[in-house]
């Protein structure tokens, strides 16, 4: 088992390059399945050669030596959990604002540039995810110190925090589709639409 403990010498990958362990990210579950990180792919095999670890989702390319043969991970299990600071929401950041907001401005759908305070922080508003939106130039420079109802403008939806989770897919950039079924819900609920809450203009 010690001759596991590394990658095999000269091991020869089989299959598409980004799916490859030594140019590839896996994703960490704990042992609960929650998500707990995102590692190089050379790591997660690593972890599932030393026992520390379960495939769950292979990449569909293959690693082999002389005497081994393994599939690359994609997705791995730790066999013992591992116990985390508890975080109710992923910090705030203008790159986590785009990828929840999809890059596009929420005011008129154009692509975003900038980010917004639905209420403006020289009037008080927070920085915090339920007051940041991201916005194009054009939304911005129009809403100026104002809130979207002065403004006569509306925003697309209520921004919300992202679950703590999201801060994986923030990190990645990108989420393999054998991931969504363990991150889909890291963004959390989008909501079409809020009512009752025309002072800052929300639809």
């Amino acid at each position: 088992m010690s001759a596991l403990l590394t990658p095999p010498r000269d091991p020869v990958e089989q299959g598409p390059a980004d799916a490859r362990p030594f140019t590839s990210k896996a994703l960490v579950l704990n042992a609960s399945m929650e998500p707990l990180s995102v590692v190089p792919g050379r790591r997660a095999l690593v972890l599932v050669l030393t026992g520390k670890a379960d495939l769950v989702v292979g990449t569909g390319a293959t690693v082999h030596s002389e005497h081994l043969q393994l599939d690359c991970p994609s997705v791995v299990q730790l066999r013992r959990y591992v116990r985390v600071p508890y975080r109710r929401r992923a910090s705030l950041t203008r790159r986590g604002v785009f990828i929840r907001d999809e890059h596009r401005c929420q005011y008129c759908d154009a692509a975003a540039e900038n980010i917004d305070h639905v209420h403006p922080r020289s009037r008080n508003g927070k920085h915090e995810w339920e007051n940041v939106v991201a916005a194009c130039t054009r939304c911005n420079s129009r809403k100026g110190n104002r809130t979207p109802a002065e403004a006569g403008m509306r925003l697309a939806r209520a921004p919300f925090a992202p679950k703590a989770a999201f801060w994986m897919v923030v990190a990645v950039g990108r989420v393999k589709p054998e991931w969504e079924l363990f991150l889909g819900d890291a963004v959390g609920d989008r909501p079409a639409s809020v009512s009752g809450r025309s002072d800052l203009g929300y639809h």
